[in-house]
């Protein structure tokens, strides 16, 4: 989808005890849903750990369908607090949850998010934890299935991060700064809070966009779920093997068979898994699932099933003497205490430079580069997606740039480049531009504001387009949109990719935005 897409508000619930009004408001939430998307959070932990993390929170994004509010849609995130509720008294109603046949769960790469916290819960003394999630579907799914199978595609070798999936589906900017951040201190930052929620919002966005064009195109399977009040007196095997129907069920009266005949239905067309028995002993009484939902099921519904060699950490099988773990700490410190910015910089004129900053953001902060093109830094970024630590060396040594970047292991290799690698220790944007700022002692200036390209890096040229200059140059490239014919503006196009901007609404906000992050007022 090429259409922007906005954040709209969203009603975030954190709950951190099972006494609270929040933990309540979640139990009739899950009653009432048909579809959740799951995601969690853990403090990631170094190498060489032979234990999984421990998940400090638990993302439940609940769409509530028209049939039950007032509203069409509606939509209540809840994130479960692990590291403050006793997570014995919640272990059912998870489980529940999790295979429940009334609920169609939605996640990314949801595995080992459910190894970590099987784990978490099993550390815990609730010793079975959990080993199955069921009907489910990945995003990595519904994504090969809108960008690839749908228009007869080859599918590509390699998995698309989420926040790649969200940008070509969604058309959305997802940020993955947080994903590192320290998710066991408490109280959690704002900032986490939405970077928790919008992770398991977009699931479900992503979802709708993936059901709306299965139900356009037709594909969503055939209904053969109909069932006919005259049927009451057929065993379940008879009701299963009757032709297609159109008619109805009283869902009040049949809804235990339907459990089972959606259980045998959803077992058929995903994975053969064993035996299974469908237990209506549930903390949560669900109402049973529509039947537009029910034909995806059917026909793209997966299983998530945790064997016992899931539940044990990988242990390295490298040969050779192994660092002791007050060694390898040591060295992780030290290494730090290098990306401690040294100087002078390569652009100084002592150093035979230029006078004129410029930096290499790895792909660890990317986003960085952006920033600091906005305030007027030239700031490059690698050449490949995923480059080698010795590649990232080369190109700044090249283009005498200094290397920026979080990876603590690239500062094994600045003796190559002269001690010219540092180290971003904050983890937001508007931080690490401030903090890039302050330690280069660069001087910014409301003139230097937006004089780059954010796209390439590029400069502009020298002298503002007119509109009919504009239209000239944007044939076959890029769109100038209607409105802006009307107004009286003036166009900037990089010399390097082309692009074009203009002075509207969006430039201002940004002027105004680094004036502010810089504190140039003041």
């Amino acid at each position: 989808m090429d259409t922007k897409h906005n954040y709209k508000p969203l009603e975030i619930h954190l709950v951190d005890s099972t006494e609270s009004p929040e933990f309540h408001h979640l139990t009739r939430a899950l009653a009432r849903s048909s579809l959740i998307g799951l995601d969690a959070e853990w403090k990631p932990l170094r190498s060489h750990h032979s234990q999984f993390p421990t998940v400090s929170l638990l993302q439940l994004a609940c769409q509530l369908g028209s049939r039950f509010s007032s509203e069409s849609d509606e939509l209540v995130i809840f994130m479960l607090d692990l590291s403050s509720i006793p997570l014995s008294s919640i272990w059912e109603l998870l489980r529940d949850v999790f295979v429940s046949p009334d609920v169609l769960k939605l996640g990314f790469k949801f595995k080992q998010d459910l190894i970590y916290l099987s784990s978490t819960f099993c550390s815990q003394k609730c010793e079975l934890g959990f080993d199955r999630v069921e009907p489910y579907l990945d995003i990595t799914s519904i994504y090969n299935y809108l960008q690839y199978k749908q228009h007869g595609r080859k599918l590509p070798k390699e998995n698309k991060s989420l926040a790649t999936v969200c940008k070509e589906v969604l058309g959305i900017s997802l940020s993955k700064e947080l994903q590192c951040s320290d998710w066991s201190h408490r109280p959690l930052t704002e900032e986490q809070k939405t970077y928790a929620a919008r992770d398991a919002h977009c699931l479900l966005e992503i979802f709708n966009c993936f059901q709306t064009k299965v139900s356009q195109e037709g594909n969503s399977c055939i209904d053969n779920s109909g069932l006919h009040p005259s049927n009451v007196d057929l065993g379940l095997k008879e009701i299963l093997e009757k032709p297609d129907t159109d008619n109805k069920v009283i869902r009040n009266k049949f809804s235990e068979a339907l459990d089972i005949v959606r259980a045998t239905a959803a077992s058929q067309s995903t994975q053969t898994i064993g035996k299974r028995v469908v237990s209506r002993m549930s903390c949560i009484n669900t109402m049973p699932m529509e039947e537009s939902l029910l034909k995806i099921v059917r026909k793209y519904g997966e299983v998530i099933l945790l064997k016992e060699s899931d539940k044990t950490p990988k242990t390295s099988k490298r040969k050779g003497k192994r660092r002791s773990s007050v060694a390898v700490v040591c060295r992780e410190k030290q290494l730090e205490n290098d990306g401690d910015w040294q100087g002078p910089p390569p652009w100084d004129l002592s150093s035979g430079g230029d006078e004129c900053p410029k930096f290499l953001c790895d792909v660890m902060v990317e986003g960085l580069a952006k920033h600091l093109r906005c305030v007027g830094i030239d700031a490059a970024i690698p050449r490949s997606k995923k480059p080698e630590s010795r590649e990232l060396i080369d190109q700044a040594s090249k283009e005498n740039r200094v290397l920026l970047t979080r990876d603590a292991k690239l500062l094994r290799h600045q003796y190559l480049i002269k001690n010219n690698v540092y180290r971003v220790k904050s983890l937001l944007k508007n931080e690490q531009l401030l903090e890039v700022i302050e330690t280069f002692e660069l001087k910014i200036s409301e003139d230097q504001l937006m004089t780059r390209c954010t796209k390439c890096n590029g400069r502009f040229i020298h002298k503002p387009l007119s509109m009919e200059e504009a239209v000239e140059a944007a044939k076959g490239f890029q769109k100038i949109p209607n409105c802006l014919f009307d107004k009286n503006l003036e166009f900037w196009q990089c010399m390097d990719c082309h692009q074009l901007y203009w002075e509207g609404t969006q430039y201002q906000n940004a002027v105004q935005k680094f004036i502010d992050i810089c504190k140039l007022n003041e």
